[in-house]
């Protein structure tokens, strides 16, 4: 009798464990998703110069998310990079795409409420905009709601 039910709390458990760990969001991904978040690049779309002895050589085109930048000598402030879908802006010492940053979405310091990213720098509910369904700019097609983030989810 322990042995039977041994053997079907072992079935049970091979049936579940996999919906179950693909049901659940994985903290690895997570992790994943916000490493190449921190590595985020900008091309920007007019190289800056320097200004100081090196005058008229390129100082850079491209800028890291983060990169450090203070008032009197600010790098990112209102530079447009990635062909215009960046905005950079220098918010507490550090370079910040505010047409995406969910903690400077528009300007520096404007945070988005739970379940908003920011779009195009206003904050979005992304779980039932039919423009932005689930992220940033991902429309459903016409006629088609937007719920729970999906496209005709109960369709």
């Amino acid at each position: 009798m322990a042995a039977t039910l041994f053997q079907l709390t072992a079935i049970l458990l091979t049936l579940t464990l996999p919906i179950t760990l693909l049901a659940s969001p994985s903290p690895v991904a997570s992790l994943i998703a916000a490493d190449a978040e921190d590595y985020e690049e900008y091309l920007i779309d007019t190289p800056l110069v320097n200004t100081g002895s090196l005058r008229g050589r390129f100082m850079a085109s491209i800028i890291k998310k983060g990169t450090h930048c203070e008032v009197s000598s600010n790098i990112c402030n209102g530079i447009l990079a990635n062909n215009g879908v960046s905005l950079l802006f220098c918010c507490k010492n550090h370079c910040r795409n505010v047409l995406q940053d969910r903690n400077n979405c528009g300007r520096c310091g404007h945070k988005c409420g739970f379940g908003q990213l920011c779009c195009g720098g206003k904050c979005t509910n992304v779980g039932f905009n039919a423009l932005h369904c689930g992220k940033c700019n991902k429309a459903c097609n016409s006629g088609v709601k937007c719920e729970k983030g999906s496209c005709g989810y109960a369709s």
